[in-house]
């Protein structure tokens, strides 16, 4: 293979082709082996009419063999995608889109003649304001047969979401455990046991879970399949879907702005000096606020044009932002379940299919704010170490960082203190400072009256 050519880390299981990189560009190669269904995937119209749907990443097509490799057929180069995340970072909302998305693309696609050979979340990508599917590889010509991805779709989209939707708890840390989906023995398991009087949960979990049991290791006998019952397959599975809801618990961020909007003056002040920041700043084209419960002020920043990363820990207000943007039809803010102190890790393969949400960002601009007290005393974390991880964040030298520190005499901090032992004597202005100086220089700095808060502006050293 070219030496300038880098296989993508987690492109390797399918022989039908892969993912590289080639001078800062990605590329996909069809392989000889799928030569005869990608030719059917363009020519039946299939490819155009889920471009025209705005439901599948479009492609460039390259008759050059880039990689050099024998099997080479064509080589793709896809519209380039803004930033990689995965399920486990998605909302309920967001992955429940995402499943429905994947059954219409099938639904159309059989139209053409054609099924999915899989049905992953990792199929789908966030662009543009909403989740596209990007596997141009993932169809194949329709035989009358039981669908072969059948069983993956129930694992990795149903699974985690009939347990969100009973549970009322946001489970998307259980697909870190079981990138593959999770078992349906496992999730029939946990789903309580009223569950069974659910038609649909019954047929595609628990019925699904003995039956598969039963056979394991069988060697199935060839079942005629029709496109008509597949069809029936897939609406009672969207039926379903439609029906599961989100757990929507309050938690003590899901209604922070109400009370910050409680400050005199506090909260108006604080966005006048942050946009007139922004505007001052030359050539940022890509932002991440940190902590951004409802995206408040990831919207004030998208506003201007800049692509946004939402990220926080609250799941249900991470749900409540995607639900905004999807309703006002927002196409530079990606919202990211994220949680600080435990972010993303790199997973897959020796750690390298899946990179970590530090790994991956590398924004122009960050902010953080009413954070930092959340860091340094709900978690435990020294300054300096918070401040090593945003400078991993903004890996670019001259990168900016707008972030608010809350001094101890803030109602927040006293209210994170009042039920433990106050340890935390180097909790300062000026050991915030000290600990961010190795990496970053603070440019500006916006004390806001009668608050015991302060914003800076740094640039990353």
């Amino acid at each position: 293979m070219n030496d300038l050519v880098i296989p993508h880390a987690a492109s390797f299981r399918d022989p039908s082709g892969f993912i590289f990189t080639k001078e800062g560009m990605v590329y996909r190669q069809v392989n000889r082996v799928f030569k005869e269904q990608f030719d059917h995937f363009i020519e039946s119209g299939c490819y155009d009419a889920l471009v025209r749907k705005g439901w599948l990443l479009p492609h460039e097509t390259i008759h050059e063999n880039l990689t050099g490799t024998d099997n080479w057929y064509l080589t793709l180069k896809p519209e380039a995608i803004e930033f990689i995340s995965y399920p486990y970072e998605w909302s309920f909302s967001m992955f429940r889109d995402a499943a429905l998305l994947t059954l219409q693309v099938l639904k159309t696609s059989l139209s053409f003649g054609m099924i999915l050979k899989d049905a992953t979340p990792l199929n789908l990508q966030w662009h543009k304001g909403k989740f596209i599917f990007i596997d141009t590889l993932s169809f194949e010509k329709f035989e009358e047969k039981p669908w072969i991805a059948y069983r993956q779709f129930c694992e990795t989209f149903l699974s985690p979401l009939l347990l969100m939707h009973y549970s009322k708890k946001p489970l998307q840390q259980i697909l870190l455990a079981y990138p593959d989906g999770i078992p349906l023995d496992i999730t029939s398991a946990l789903l309580p046991f009223r569950s069974r009087f659910s038609l649909e949960t019954y047929l595609h979990i628990h019925l699904h879970s003995r039956v598969s049991s039963k056979h394991a290791g069988e060697k199935q006998k060839p079942v005629k399949f029709s496109k008509q019952k597949l069809l029936s397959l897939l609406s009672g599975l969207e039926s379903l879907i439609n029906k599961l809801r989100p757990p929507k618990n309050k938690t003590a961020w899901s209604s922070y702005y109400n009370e910050a909007a409680g400050r005199e003056g506090y909260l108006d002040e604080k966005k006048k000096i942050i946009s007139e920041w922004v505007n001052q700043l030359k050539g940022i084209k890509t932002a991440i606020d940190l902590g951004s419960n409802n995206g408040e002020f990831s919207k004030m920043i998208a506003s201007t044009g800049i692509n946004v990363i939402a990220a926080d820990f609250d799941s249900l207000c991470i749900d409540d932002l995607y639900l905004d943007i999807r309703k006002n039809n927002i196409e530079n803010i990606q919202p990211l379940i994220i949680d600080l102190a435990n972010p993303s890790p790199s997973s897959g393969v020796n750690n390298k299919e899946r990179s970590s949400f530090i790994e991956r960002s590398n924004p122009d601009l960050a902010i953080a704010l009413a954070l930092i007290h959340h860091l340094a005393i709900g978690k435990n974390i020294p300054f300096f170490l918070i401040a090593s991880m945003f400078a991993k964040l903004l890996k670019k030298q001259g990168s900016k960082l707008i972030i608010e520190f809350v001094l101890k005499e803030d109602k927040k901090v006293k209210l994170l203190l009042q039920n433990r032992k106050d340890i935390f004597d180097m909790y300062s202005e000026n050991e915030f400072l000290k600990g961010f100086n190795k990496f970053f220089s603070a440019e500006k700095k916006h004390p806001f009256t009668d608050t015991g808060r302060i914003l800076y502006l740094m640039t990353r050293k």
